[in-house]
């Protein structure tokens, strides 16, 4: 179209034609009209496109009051549109007036921000006025959206793109109607600034015609520049997490992302920083990554428990020196879809106990962010269906997948006809699977011509990706064709749903018609294609029954007999359905044991394979147990080792499925005369025997669960089964007795409490004795562990009658009235119990009370001091032998429990702490009423009736 303003490149068609504008008349004089003409016409007529209107609406240059149409508003809308010969009302005049305001200020901040601007900008900013007519030299300048307010036009362009103006149409409204646009009518009215109008100018194609739709891309990988429409980018972000130093799994921060299907390219942005503060130094973090589970880490270097099967996940350790933040990339060719995990932490904590507001540790905190770039036309092979394809060089690769069937023996995998346009040899690098860590599981396949391979085990029930990159020099074009097939591997007598059906309900023992219960859960995933008419029955199916006990917890059971019955020939498979995606966070547990009972060929062993995604269905010479891109975990069992165990740590999320067969050393001939049986017994927990004696199985994330070990006593490792740092029974025993009979120096204070008549701080000391006693008791990490309630009940108790302890000995050295006396005592006892509640181990909650009571304690022994002029205590010996040591004691004390204690001398130094706070209070009671006889209390408890003494004078004498 001829002149006017074209629609932005994003536009929808009908943002520029075919949408009716919604209007409001507000009413307008002729002389505003005429302003509106006069103002159009400024432009020279050789500087307006010839169909431009003096508002830039394109034809109709003749409009002046009501005229011709908007080029984008219909015939019926345009009809409708009011005239501008109304009378003027009040809001319209108050328009205008504001718009006399502006317009000096809108000009200028043009002079201010454009100054002595090239001409080319200058005839850009005249064009723009104009509503972007054609240039004379024929290049359409395209008016592009501008980011900022919507419906903002051209005219803002004379306020130097900051809204100084409002738009054409907005000054129409105030002079005659109120055009509502579209949302499409109104990005079409959008331009930009001058400076970006110079731009377009200079950067515009010659071509006045619109520019054309791109042709829907082929099939064949002839693209790959930056504007391939072939891909999509998708951006993950995740919330930082506070780091922490390692000690158990529970320090290390775990990130959980799902990497989409077709994923090509995965890139991890890894930014790690720490605070400002003196403690922060130079530090290491170290990040591990897994596909499937939770990544299995040893940080500590400790030992797993026998029998389990250990593969470390990848890591990268990156440095924290003097960089407030540090930022590291990890990408990823070909990912594995599905979720992936990575855990951060810092290095070996220190095993210092800090005390929570007196020390102020260093933050470290973690955040990962993925990038993804997808294909989205990837080439989709069917079984035994030749497609042909071509690749330019340079270009990006071709990638293809087909689908796995369940019950795919083997992949045949087919690369023929290559041809090379030049005379460069036909190279092609093929690659087959998905990448994980640490290892590339992929094959790739180098072609120099036509090549071929074979997957044996592929995976079930899956998409498996293939890449094909071109490696001829550039400006060759190598066209080839690729093929795959299957090899399918048929249950033997495959049951139908009513035969399970039925085996669930009869006994294991007689045989059910139609067929064998051995082969049902599995056979309803349907069959492969089998394009070589290959039909053999290699796999005996054994159903198994999941059952969900707890969060993280499992239990499979096997039916049919007492055993699974194993041959040479078919080999016997089981599944174990771990692909819920929530049943990686715990340890998988497989037993087997042979019945020696049914052992009919005393040489002969079974051979097992537990895999993931796919089985091992045939033992080759070297027994191996791998999959075609996964290691298994192989068992043997036998007369002289019936029994075997397999202990694997955060499970992979997939269909487990393990493989049974009879091996025999003299032959296959042999093992036709021999059967066994083996007890399968699978199942999931979310710690390797509850995490032993000496440990405690927690469990950890709240989106995602995991369990994790925490070990006691010296004990360490991944199930707390390594005891060379172990803490011997007598030491344990030792450790219990100081921490609890220490408690006992709290005496001494009671007798003196009881002496000088002090009974509700006896009260209290009695009361912090004793469940500091029995929560040390309980507390304890190894076998000498005693609870007489429930845990969390004796922590609070023990906190809270330290603290009153505190608390009431303070008030009671102050000396004051006894009504007031109590009345701080009950409302200190109730803030300190709100406080422990909403933090206990916070050193404000022990030293708020104590500083408040040392305030009300000085206050009033300096009143005292004032009132008497002496000093108070005015005794020196007061001050001399109780005083004094008590304060030392109380120091020492606080000393000892702020800077000296660690979890390796935890059980002497808190002991020592107990003797001091006890011993100190003994010393900084005061005496009792001068009133009150020593021991005065047991008196009033013991005699019922007493002889009242007088102690006034007789005023009076009768004589």
């Amino acid at each position: 179209m001829g002149g006017g303003v074209q629609s932005p490149p994003g536009l929808p068609s009908g943002a520029s034609r075919g949408r009716p504008l919604r209007t409001r008349c507000r009413g307008a004089a002729p002389q505003r009209a005429r302003g509106l003409r006069a103002r159009g016409a400024r432009a020279p007529a050789s500087r307006r496109g010839p169909g431009d209107g003096p508002l830039g609406w394109g034809p109709g240059a003749e409009r002046r009051a009501g005229g011709a149409a908007h080029p984008s508003v219909p015939a019926a809308a345009s009809a409708e549109l009011p005239s501008c010969g109304a009378p003027r009302p009040r809001a319209v005049r108050r328009c205008q007036a504001r718009r006399r305001r502006r317009r000096p200020v809108a000009r200028a901040r043009v002079r201010e921000e454009g100054g002595a601007q090239p001409a080319a900008v200058a005839a850009a900013e005249a064009r723009a006025r104009n509503r972007l007519p054609p240039s004379p030299s024929g290049v359409p300048v395209t008016s592009a959206p501008r980011q900022g307010r919507p419906g903002a036009s051209a005219d803002d362009g004379d306020a130097g793109g900051r809204g100084g103006r409002r738009s054409g149409l907005r000054r129409a409204c105030c002079c005659c109607c109120r055009l509502s646009l579209a949302p499409g009518a109104a990005a079409a009215a959008m331009a930009p600034g001058p400076l970006v109008l110079a731009l377009l100018v200079l950067l515009a194609p010659a071509d006045p015609s619109p520019p054309t739709p791109p042709a829907k891309e082929a099939r064949s990988s002839n693209g790959g520049g930056p504007d391939d429409r072939s891909f999509v980018a998708e951006y993950f972000v995740q919330g930082a997490q506070k780091l922490s130093f390692y000690s158990w799994y529970a320090n290390a921060r775990l990130f959980r992302f799902r990497v989409p299907e077709d994923t090509v390219q995965l890139r991890w942005l890894l930014q790690a920083s720490q605070g400002r503060g003196p403690d922060c130094g130079s530090t290491n973090v170290t990040i591990h990554f897994r596909h499937g589970a939770p990544p299995v880490i040893n940080p500590l270097g400790t030992q797993f428990p026998a029998n389990t099967s250990v593969r470390l996940a990848y890591n990268l350790t990156t440095t924290l020196a003097t960089l407030v933040q540090n930022t590291t990339f990890v990408n990823v060719t070909g990912p594995a879809a599905g979720d992936w995990f990575m855990v951060a932490h810092l290095p070996k904590a220190a095993g210092k106990i800090e005390v929570k507001g007196i020390s102020t540790p260093c933050t470290y905190s973690f955040q990962p962010d993925m990038f993804v770039l997808r294909v989205i036309d990837s080439l989709i092979l069917e079984p035994d269906t030749p497609a042909q394809q071509t690749i330019a060089q340079p270009a990006r690769p071709l990638h293809a997948k087909i689908f796995v069937p369940s019950y795919s023996a083997a992949l045949h995998f087919e690369l023929g006809g290559c041809k090379v346009n030049t005379s460069s040899p036909c190279a092609l690098r093929v690659t087959l699977g998905s990448a994980t860590l640490p290892s590339r599981s992929q094959k790739v396949l180098n072609c120099s011509g036509d090549c071929s391979g074979v997957l044996a085990s592929p995976p079930w029930e899956k998409w498996l990706p293939i890449t094909v990159e071109s490696l001829s020099g550039p400006g060759t074009s190598v066209s080839f064709q690729l093929k795959a097939s299957f090899t399918v591997c048929k249950p033997d007598r495959a049951s139908s749903f009513l035969s399970f059906y039925h085996s669930l309900n009869r006994s294991q023992e007689a045989p059910l018609p139609g067929g064998s219960p051995n082969a049902t859960l599995l056979t309803g995933a349907g069959a492969a294609h089998n394009p070589l008419g290959q039909s053999s029955r290699c796999l005996r199916n054994q159903p198994v029954i999941r059952e969900d006990l707890d969060v993280v917890s499992l239990h499979f059971r096997v039916l049919g007999d007492v055993g699974v019955p194993v041959q040479a020939e078919p080999p016997a498979l089981l599944l174990f359905n771990l692909n819920s995606g929530m049943d990686s966070g715990g340890t998988l547990v497989l037993n087997l044991a042979l019945n020696q009972t049914d052992w009919s060929l005393g040489n002969a062993s079974v051979w097992a394979c537990l895999s993931a995604s796919s089985p091992v269905l045939s033992v080759n010479a070297t027994r191996g147990c791998h999959t075609a891109f996964s290691q298994g975990y192989p068992l043997n069992v036998s007369t002289s080792s019936p029994d075997a165990t397999l202990i694997i740590p955060y499970p992979e999320t997939a269909n487990w499925f393990l493989s049974l067969q009879l091996l025999c050393p003299e032959g296959v001939g042999e093992c036709d005369k021999a059967k066994a049986q083996v007890s399968v017994v699978t199942l999931l927990s979310p710690c390797f025997d509850n995490c032993g004696t000496y440990g405690q199985c927690s469990l950890l994330g709240r989106s995602y669960p995991y369990a994790g070990c925490s070990c006691k006593a010296g004990w360490s490792g991944w199930s707390c089964t390594e005891d060379t740092k172990a803490q011997p029974v007598g030491t344990q025993i030792l450790a219990t007795l100081l921490l609890t009979l220490s408690n006992l120096f709290f005496l001494p204070a009671i007798a003196v409490a009881l002496y000088h008549y002090h009974l509700v701080e006896a009260s209290v000391y009695a009361f912090n004795m004793f469940f500091s006693t029995f929560y040390h008791a309980c507390d304890q990490p190894g076998i000498a562990v005693m609870c007489i309630m429930d845990y969390d009940t004796l922590q609070f108790c023990d906190f809270f009658g330290s603290v009153v302890s505190i608390w009431v000995t303070v008030l009671c050295m102050a000396r004051l009235e006894k009504t007031l006396k109590y009345v701080l005592c009950v409302l200190g006892t109730l803030f300190i119990a709100m406080s422990l509640q909403l933090d206990r181990r916070g050193v404000w909650n022990m030293m708020g009370p104590c500083l408040v009571a040392l305030l009300i304690m000085i206050a009033a022994w300096v009143h005292r001091g004032v009132t008497r002029r002496d000093c108070y205590p005015p005794s020196w010996k007061r001050w001399a032998f109780f005083l004094c040591p008590g304060i030392t004691l109380a120091v020492v004390a606080i000393m000892v429990y702020a800077f000296i204690q660690t979890k390796e001398n935890y059980f002497y130094t808190h002991s020592i702490w107990h003797i001091l706070v006890a011993s100190s209070v003994a010393f900084l009671l005061p005496p009792g009423d001068k009133l009150q006889n020593p021991w005065d209390w047991s008196r009033k408890l013991l005699c019922r009736y007493q002889i009242c003494k007088n102690d006034r004078e007789e005023l009076y004498a009768v004589t």
